[in-house]
């Protein structure tokens, strides 16, 4: 039995929560030399967590989250941005163009091996088919 697609948007909803409020909090300082990659492993993780939830081999639902997981990242930048101004003391860092990069880095990093993966799957479904029909 799978999940529903209430279920998974509840699930997905709760998730983007949480990393929005992840992302307007300042970074350790243990984490902030690896902020870049962090972006881009979060942005990737991201991607599969919802492309297994949602799109599994389809390629219209893929390229939709892959345009939304990108405007949620150019959001949450303005976001930052504006937080600072909106409670007048700096509680993040600034508008940053090399985390938007970093966050597409992430996405296109996936992409690529969801493309791989996902004719891998679409080969062997065929491959299975003809064999069937052979015999």
């Amino acid at each position: 039995m799978g999940l529903t697609c209430r279920q998974k948007i509840l699930i997905a909803v709760l998730c983007f929560t949480i990393s929005i409020i992840g992302f307007m909090m300042r970074l350790p300082s243990v984490f902030r030399h690896m902020d870049k990659e962090l972006h881009a492993l979060f942005y990737f993780m991201a991607a599969a967590f919802l492309n297994f939830l949602f799109a599994k081999t389809n390629m219209i639902k893929h390229v939709v989250i892959f345009i939304a997981l990108y405007l949620f990242g150019v959001a949450i930048e303005y976001a930052q941005g504006y937080s600072n101004k909106f409670f007048r003391k700096r509680i993040h860092g600034r508008f940053d163009p090399e985390d938007i990069q970093s966050n597409l880095n992430g996405l296109i990093a996936f992409s690529a091996l969801w493309l791989i993966c996902t004719v891998g799957i679409l080969v062997y479904k065929r491959a299975t088919v003809k064999n069937k029909e052979l015999q």
